[in-house]
């Protein structure tokens, strides 16, 4: 069974072709600059490469560029379309319809289109991405994998904010939480690397990069996650704010600033590019840092202090943490980011092996000592394996699972 997984974005195409159940990724690629003047097709097969650079006017000509690659004869992926058995979607908001993965029809249609005014900057092109696919495959079964499906187990104190509750109610403003299918992967491989079962673990999985999330989950379902009503709330990230003062954004405006300049400032000017002044690059950062730059060092200090604060709360919240689990970007390669966070936290039963925190990065790993009574994970993230995962289980009776 050969699955394709989509990525739509405003201005992009990501895809990637897995066999299954084996897991095998058989071959991905990326269309971009949709829209501009010149775009790109890049695409990665068994070393071989395709390129091509061409002006995509929108997304019907992303797709049919796609298939081109696909199918290339040289350097292509697959032979024919007909290889291809199930397609499976990200799409970011789901709201509070869904807590699962779901095969596409009319209904997940209408409500993902309902959705697009909680997330007007994915949804739609989410959209446009399925509707594109079911016109170039009419007859394959077609998944939505919602990021937000995951968090929906959260409780209503979790998820509530201390607002007029007509607010959630006409509004539906509450707490959906974004990073859901990565939280959800590496949740079942540390289990699976520290040979327990959900039932009785509990876990705080701290999904690291340029935008960041932290979750706690309790017997394998989220109960609290620190993204918000949208991404923006939570961790410090590579641009944006995290948690601030509401009453901030009214201190700017009544100083001139208008709403679209606050807006974009939070998400696209702050975090550890705002703070520091020189990069949202966690690299470039610690760069600097070690070069005497005071700017960087606090920006790293503040980024650090926030993910503990939030691993502490967690941890109350839990009662028992049996594992503190990284993956993104800099979980996952951050090493010295890993051991800030890390330092601290010895209070609470966590303790970091600075050996073998050194070793990890390519392969999932413990770093935390053999005494210390919550383990440390490093678990490598992949999105896209878990959507051609629950895109399998849904169009077949194999199940395939995580190994």
């Amino acid at each position: 069974m050969k699955i394709l997984v989509i990525n739509c974005g405003s201005s992009s195409l990501k895809y990637e072709i897995y066999r299954m159940p084996e897991h095998q990724s058989l071959g991905k690629g990326l269309v971009e600059r949709i829209g501009l003047p010149e775009g790109k097709v890049i695409q990665e097969f068994e070393g071989k490469k395709y390129h091509r650079c061409l002006e995509i006017p929108n997304h019907r000509i992303a797709f049919e560029q796609m298939m081109q690659a696909i199918l290339d004869k040289e350097n292509g992926i697959l032979n024919s379309p007909t290889e291809i058995s199930g397609i499976g979607h990200r799409v970011v908001h789901g709201g509070d319809q869904y807590s699962e993965s779901v095969i596409i029809d009319a209904d997940v249609i209408k409500a993902i289109e309902i959705n697009c005014e909680l997330a007007p900057l994915h949804n739609p092109a989410n959209l446009t991405g399925i509707r594109e696919a079911q016109a170039i495959f009419p007859l394959v079964p077609q998944v939505a994998v919602f990021d937000t499906a995951f968090h929906q187990t959260l409780p209503p104190s979790a998820y509530l904010y201390g607002i007029p509750r007509e607010f959630y109610e006409k509004y539906r403003i509450r707490r959906y939480g974004f990073h859901g299918t990565s939280h959800r992967y590496v949740a079942d491989l540390a289990v699976q690397i520290l040979k327990r079962s959900p039932e009785n673990t509990n876990l705080i999985t701290c999904h690291l990069g340029n935008g960041a999330s932290i979750t706690a989950i309790q017997a394998g379902r989220s109960v609290d996650t620190s993204m918000g009503f949208t991404p923006l709330e939570g961790l410090m990230m590579g641009t944006r704010s995290g948690d601030l003062d509401p009453s901030i954004i009214f201190y700017l405006e009544e100083r001139g600033f208008d709403f679209h300049e606050v807006h974009n400032i939070l998400n696209k000017k702050s975090g550890l590019l705002g703070l520091s002044g020189i990069s949202s690059d966690l690299r470039d950062i610690e760069a600097a840092a070690e070069e005497g730059n005071q700017d960087a060092q606090e920006a790293l200090e503040t980024y650090a202090y926030r993910i503990r604060r939030y691993i502490g709360a967690y941890v109350a919240n839990l009662i028992k943490v049996d594992a503190l689990v990284f993956t993104g970007g800099i979980g996952q390669y951050g090493v010295k980011m890993r051991q800030r966070i890390c330092s601290r936290l010895e209070n609470l039963g966590i303790h970091i092996n600075r050996e073998l925190n050194q070793q990890v990065g390519a392969n999932p790993g413990i770093i935390s000592r053999d005494y210390s009574p919550i383990s440390i994970v490093v678990v490598p993230t992949n999105e896209e394996l878990q959507i051609a995962i629950d895109t399998c289980n849904l169009i077949s009776n194999d199940k395939c699972k995580i190994s």
